[in-house]
């Protein structure tokens, strides 16, 4: 990882990615064919206990936890299927 984490989520993308995000702005995408780490984007949010949830279409939502002082009622989603994933809000 190019980034320490804590209190962060892992995500196995339908792909064999693996998305890690949290604690720091920055998410990471493993390439476990290539043993290769990618920043693939930013978060809108430091989140830290967040849940994830991969929906059927494949786009990764991040949602709630804390951004290390106050709970957030915010989502970001990620898209494997964009060039790097583009980290967007999807509500708040």
């Amino acid at each position: 990882m190019n980034y320490a984490r804590q209190q962060h989520t892992v995500s196995v993308l339908t792909n064999g990615n693996v998305l890690v995000a949290g604690y720091s702005i920055t998410a990471e995408l493993y390439n476990s064919s290539g043993s290769v780490w990618t920043i693939t984007g930013n978060m809108s949010d430091v989140r830290t206990w967040s849940t994830v949830s991969i929906l059927t279409n494949g786009i990764v939502l991040v949602a709630g936890g804390y951004d290390n002082i106050n709970a957030l009622n915010t989502a970001e989603s990620y898209n494997p299927l964009l060039v790097n994933g583009r980290i967007r809000r999807s509500y708040g």
